[in-house]
């Protein structure tokens, strides 16, 4: 069973797991940022003092088949074996690759995610997805495998620019919207842009344990695990689109953007109600602004979501849709033509 750690004591909880754990060797998995700003930060630790350090280039762009295969060759030529640990300190790319790079190192070693910025810990670090970007698509290649620790904390996001933060707060107003009207309206309500790091953790354990019962119902995604799609399918597509003209977008502003359109098609398939429908919209337009597509970009955002790995075919595009906050519905098929319409309203929402 996957233990989840929320503390500010990261350093103590880290020597604490790996001294359970015994490894026979430590490697540390970090990127550029997170070696400059992080890494020096948790000094005290003596499993990090101690470890191997494997450094990667930052960004979505290097979660790639190249830093994968780097990985391997350090951990190999480093004389990791399978008794040996791969701590992932940083953010999703890290957590993504790095587990999956665990995963399938000598058929799987140790692994613990650290998580450094929102995003990562709401979202990568939890979960067991593990994988790369592959063919100019998003996790493309990858295999679930949970880490035996994750580590979570908000001590370090005042590292973060308020980009990140907002990023990763898209997922936990998804898991609010999968979860019930309580908690989606507390994430409404709280100030992002605040400092109130106590209240954060509050909030970001709750969406934790949302995403966690459901993972632990279906840790395959088989079934109700498909849940944590909601806003990906088109999330993904904008996130795949944004790649190919060079210009790539968080993940998690990918994933707002998403969470409208795939709220507008539920309001089409199963009448979502249209005042929360508007309400999300303001929220994300006035925290996250809009992504630029015209009706040209239309066929290349159908195309992508049909590449979805959600879908049973290329020829049918799935999505899961909500009733209401709270009351989903997944395996949802939308036809070209209601997300040509649901891509039309999100245009007019969000003044394109």
């Amino acid at each position: 069973m996957q233990q989840l750690i929320f503390t500010n004591e990261i350093e103590t909880a880290i020597d604490s797991i790996v001294a359970t754990l015994e490894p026979n060797k430590t490697f540390v998995l970090v990127d550029n940022n997170t070696q400059q700003l992080v890494f020096p930060r948790l000094a005290k630790s003596t499993t990090l003092r101690d470890a191997e350090v494997i450094t990667i280039s930052a960004g979505d762009t290097n979660k790639n088949l190249d830093s994968l295969v780097h990985i391997w060759s350090e951990l190999g030529n480093r004389g990791a074996t399978r008794k040996s640990l791969i701590i992932n300190l940083g953010g999703g790319v890290v957590t993504d690759i790095g587990a999956f790079a665990g995963a399938t190192f000598k058929r799987g070693i140790k692994i613990i995610n650290c998580p450094t910025t929102l995003l990562s810990a709401v979202d990568a670090a939890v979960g067991g997805k593990t994988g790369i970007n592959f063919n100019g698509l998003k996790n493309e290649i990858g295999a679930f495998r949970e880490a035996e620790a994750v580590i979570i904390s908000t001590c370090l996001f005042d590292t973060l620019p308020q980009e990140e933060l907002l990023s990763g707060y898209a997922e936990m107003l998804k898991h609010g919207l999968i979860s019930n009207r309580d908690t989606y309206n507390s994430l409404l309500d709280f100030n992002i842009n605040s400092a109130d790091t106590d209240r954060l953790l509050e909030l970001l354990q709750q969406s934790v344990n949302v995403k966690r019962r459901i993972v632990n119902e279906d840790p395959t995604e088989k079934g109700i695990r498909r849940a944590l799609n909601l806003g990906h399918t088109a999330g993904h597509a904008f996130e795949s689109l944004a790649l190919h003209r060079n210009h790539p977008i968080p993940h998690g502003y990918a994933v707002a953007w998403g969470l409208i359109v795939e709220l507008v098609l539920s309001h089409m398939q199963l009448q979502f109600p249209s005042v929360e429908l508007q309400r999300l919209a303001t929220y994300i337009y006035e925290n996250y602004g809009s992504f630029n597509i015209t009706c040209d970009d239309y066929p290349a955002l159908l195309e992508y979501m049909r590449h979805d790995k959600k879908n049973n075919s290329t020829s049918s595009i799935n999505f899961t849709l909500l009733h209401d906050v709270g009351d989903l519905k997944i395996d949802c098929i939308a036809t070209e033509d209601e997300i040509k319409s649901a891509l039309d309203i999100f245009r007019d929402l969000f003044h394109i």
